[in-house]
């Protein structure tokens, strides 16, 4: 879980970066990195799900 919530974290770095250098004109690479960024986030919170249902009371 923690591994995917920084992964998270790197890419949106990333795709801020990326947005304030301005070099991507297209779009191309913004579009990837968000889609990659979207992904991430569900699968942190599929694990915070998985988590809480393995930890609730009987």
């Amino acid at each position: 879980m923690i591994l995917a919530a920084l992964a998270t974290l790197g890419v949106l770095a990333r795709g801020i970066i990326l947005m304030a250098r301005g070099k991507d004109v297209t779009g191309e690479q913004s579009n990837r990195l968000m889609s990659l960024r979207v992904a991430l986030q569900a699968l942190a919170i599929l694990f915070i799900v998985i988590l809480f249902l393995i930890n609730r009371p009987a």
